[in-house]
């Protein structure tokens, strides 16, 4: 069943970059262990099996250039790989309609192209671009509170048959109706919004279930984030963080057996921090009561890099995208959306949703 797996672009932001310069990071030192991914193969695909063979964005020192270029324009700060010393590639960056996709904080660092094509001249061009390049998978990691330019990446999905991977708080594969368009068609989706590997959201869920399991009521809490890149920045516009904070929220709240009132449990962005870059500080906070009602609390501090936090997660999401596709499943693909995202259309434990995921991959 392995094979080349090939894989279309939307947002040639950090994200991308270091997944890409990761990818390269242990083609170049092929003795080193993998680490930083939770499976080395899946089905037979391991991680350099994977092609991006076309990206789509709506800066203009990206568009028209070739992807190993893009992935170092600025405002993009990943550079784990000298640009030199990545290969060259076919690859090419083409036009993305802006929709809602450019903040109005991020305005002065992202220059769009100056005379923008209509959005019916880049929807032809982008459907003749994934026949050409014979695209499987589009992989969307727009700017959080991009809804308008997120669905209309899932419509051409499902225009051109193809898997979508939605890495994004814009709901997708968790939205009843477009999950329903997904599964009509047979054509696999997972999301929605990528769930970092050891991230703020992850941990928070994990002890939060810890708590629950272990019989203490939960009172309060919260989980407080601050970094210094573009999506940080972008996040200080308060009207772009709706969804993303209702994805965060009910995360960590559907791990509790007796959901907390709104005003008891804050989970989201706080700040743009500029010399902290891609590095992500977490500050979070449980407040609970034990036997006889004696109150306990604890505080965690998490720092990473936002982006090598993400790259492994979505390398599997693309693997199990490849594989709905050649099992012909479609429709939102549960258990992965479940193990690698916040808000998938089912949420459960952690731990369910990998021994689901493992079955899943199995063929089970």
């Amino acid at each position: 069943m392995a094979g080349r797996i090939k894989v279309g672009l939307v947002g040639i932001g950090n994200c991308f970059s270091g997944l890409i310069q990761g990818i390269e990071y242990y083609r170049q030192n092929p003795d080193q262990e993998v680490t930083g991914i939770i499976h080395d193969k899946l089905a037979g695909y391991g991680i350099h099996d994977i092609d991006f063979v076309c990206g789509f964005d709506v800066g203009e020192n990206k568009v028209g250039k070739p992807l190993h270029e893009a992935i170092y324009a600025y405002p993009n700060m990943v550079d784990w790989i000298p640009k030199d010393e990545l290969p060259k590639t076919d690859a090419k960056i083409y036009e993305s309609p802006i929709l809602d996709g450019v903040g109005l904080w991020v305005e002065n660092r992202i220059k769009p192209v100056e005379n923008p094509k209509s959005v019916e001249e880049i929807t032809k061009e982008v459907k003749q671009v994934i026949k050409d390049t014979g695209v499987e998978i589009i992989v969307s990691y727009l700017p959080v509170g991009s809804d308008k330019v997120t669905e209309y990446w899932a419509q051409i999905c499902l225009d051109t048959n193809t898997a979508f991977v939605n890495c994004i708080p814009s709901f997708i594969a968790s939205d009843e109706t477009w999950a329903k368009k997904f599964a009509e068609k047979n054509i696999p989706c997972i999301g929605d919004d990528i769930k970092g590997q050891v991230g703020a959201t992850i941990v928070h869920r994990t002890l939060a279930k810890l708590c629950n399991d272990r019989g203490t009521k939960i009172e309060k809490t919260y989980q407080i984030n601050v970094g210094g890149n573009t999506d940080f920045l972008n996040m200080k516009e308060q009207d772009r963080l709706v969804s993303k904070k209702i994805s965060k929220t009910e995360s960590v709240q559907s791990q509790l057996d007796e959901r907390l009132d709104d005003d008891q449990i804050y989970v989201g962005p706080s700040d743009f921090i500029p010399f902290l870059g891609n590095t992500k500080l977490m500050f979070m906070r449980i407040e609970g009561r034990q036997w006889a009602n004696i109150p306990y609390n604890m505080e965690v501090r998490l720092e990473v890099d936002d982006k090598a936090n993400s790259a492994g997660i979505v390398i599997d999401a693309i693997r199990l995208a490849k594989i709905a596709l050649d099992r012909g499943v479609g429709g939102p693909i549960k258990p992965a959306s479940a193990y690698l995202m916040k808000h998938p259309i089912e949420q459960t434990s952690d731990v369910k949703a990998k021994a689901a995921c493992e079955k899943f991959v199995a063929g089970d």
